[in-house]
């Protein structure tokens, strides 16, 4: 029984606790044994937290007095860039390696409100720099499917550990595509919410334009529960939406209209049986009811030009507070100016090195216009495409739909060596976050290599706060990718 215990969605186990046929802590120990199994081989956690089991009696005592709450005993991932009060929390870097969080992120709060049992941090790129985790301090995560194989990133180790049943859910951060590829590597559900909807307050930041925090789970259905306990208004996060955006009833749609950007989603690059899959997952889809159309984005294919000047230019600003006076490890130098140096040197690896020069030069006197300030500009054009295709009075579309990635999972240490192959990998994810659109990535079936079937994933893209229309296109898809495996 305990083995099958890690393998309920969260929906199952919270109506087996309401229930009284299982305790939280019979699910906590049963999901902390596979995650003490398999964390020497994964790597996906970078501390398995060892009040786990205090907390999970907590919440078989709230459940025990009455309490019933989708999340109440529920056992969760967190990634390592999200502050809970009293634990390290590292974002995978050496610079940060003691640093214990002194207050709870907003999501951690709501979080421990809704009764949910914290499993551990997981393991990721440092400070959300990369697309394999590869990049993490602590060494590589492996992809569950194949342990040859990356997880993607940033927060693979927040998908692995949902896809290896270490967790029954999870959360990460979403800048680029850091929730949706690794989602779709290891065949899990990963949502990225609309900006705003979800506060980042306590959340490092990397991108703050861009960052999101976002769920993993093994279900479309599981990803609306957390999404619906994480979202809301917060103080202390200025760019969080207001509520009244979801107190607007919207018209529940059974039946959408799907749009494809066909130039776009079959572009060079995109492999074959990405574009096979997809395909037939389309064809599923028009059989289901739901109308399949091809539209343009004019400016799309400049997403990646335009995330990769933006991101790098706000990263550099918001990790030069990481300079061992205020925050982090201290490296001693001859001077205050060689202690900076040596700090940071010592401290950030070489990828945030590269993206923190490659931001303060796209920011430096003398290129902001040829750079930086032209790339606002496109970005701008590239929200207008997103808003003209959303618009149903001009013959538009509810949804927009693509791979998630160009490729299955890759393998450890094929990329690394070439920073602008690793960046390509992110080119159907990083226009939701420049133009602030909700996306959500759920599996459609897999490919082989290597004698292996990896995941592969499906991408749709609706427009801001409508989330709901995510949740019936991919409970949809749940119901038909069987088909396409």
């Amino acid at each position: 029984m305990a083995n099958d215990l890690t393998k309920l969605t969260i929906a199952e186990a919270s109506e087996l606790l309401n229930d009284g046929e299982i305790s939280s802590r019979e699910l906590t120990e049963a999901v902390l044994a596979s995650a003490t199994h398999q964390n020497g081989d994964l790597n996906a956690y970078l501390e398995i937290f060892d009040d786990a089991l205090a907390s999970a009696d907590e919440a078989d005592a709230r459940r025990r007095a009455g309490e019933r709450a989708p999340l109440l005993g529920i056992p969760l991932a967190i990634k390592d860039n999200i502050l809970i009060e009293g634990k390290r929390a590292t974002s995978a870097s050496k610079i940060l390696e003691n640093y214990i969080a002194t207050y709870d992120a907003t999501a951690i709060q709501k979080l421990k409100a809704a009764g949910a049992v914290f499993i551990g941090r997981t393991n990721m790129d440092e400070f959300a720099m990369g697309g394999s985790t590869e990049n993490s301090a602590f060494g590589t995560t492996k992809n569950p499917h194949d342990t040859t194989r990356v997880p993607g990133g940033s927060s693979g180790g927040s998908a692995a550990a949902v896809a290896a049943h270490m967790a029954l859910g999870a959360l990460g951060s979403d800048t680029g595509g850091s929730i949706r590829q690794p989602a779709s590597f290891c065949g899990v559900v990963g949502l990225k919410p609309t900006y705003g909807a979800i506060s980042r307050s306590g959340l490092m930041a990397m991108a703050s334009s861009l960052d999101q925090i976002g769920p993993f789970t093994r279900t479309v259905a599981d990803a609306e529960i957390l999404f619906n306990v994480l979202k809301g208004n917060d103080p202390l996060d200025s760019t969080s939406a207001p509520d009244s955006v979801w107190s607007d009833k919207k018209i529940e749609k059974k039946k959408l209209r799907i749009g494809v950007p066909e130039d776009f989603a079959f572009g060079k690059g995109v492999d074959k049986d990405v574009v096979e899959n997809f395909k037939k997952s389309m064809e599923a889809l028009a059989q289901e009811g739901h109308e399949i159309v091809p539209i343009k984005l004019a400016h799309i294919t400049h997403s990646l030009a335009v995330y990769y000047i933006l991101m790098p230019a706000e990263a550099s600003t918001n990790l030069a507070r990481f300079d061992g006076v205020r925050f982090g490890a201290l490296k001693e130098g001859a001077t205050l100016f060689d202690d900076y140096a040596q700090t940071r040197g010592a401290g950030f690896g070489r990828e945030v090195r590269r993206r923190i020069m490659l931001g303060a030069y796209v920011l430096s006197s003398g290129y902001y216009d040829a750079y930086y300030h032209k790339a606002t500009s496109v970005r701008a054009l590239i929200e207008e495409d997103f808003k003209q295709a959303f618009d149903l009075s001009a013959d538009g579309v509810d949804i927009i739909a693509t791979p998630t990635s160009p490729t299955p999972a890759f393998k450890i240490g094929e990329k690394s060596a070439d920073p602008l192959q690793m960046y390509l990998a992110d080119i159907f994810t990083v226009p939701a976050n420049l133009a602030g659109i909700p996306g959500i990535s759920v599996p459609s079936g897999t490919a082989q290599r290597d004698g292996r079937d990896l995941p592969l994933g499906i991408q749709f893209l609706a427009p801001h706060f409508r989330e709901d229309l995510l949740f019936v296109a991919g409970r949809s898809l749940e119901s038909v990718a069987g088909r396409n495996a």
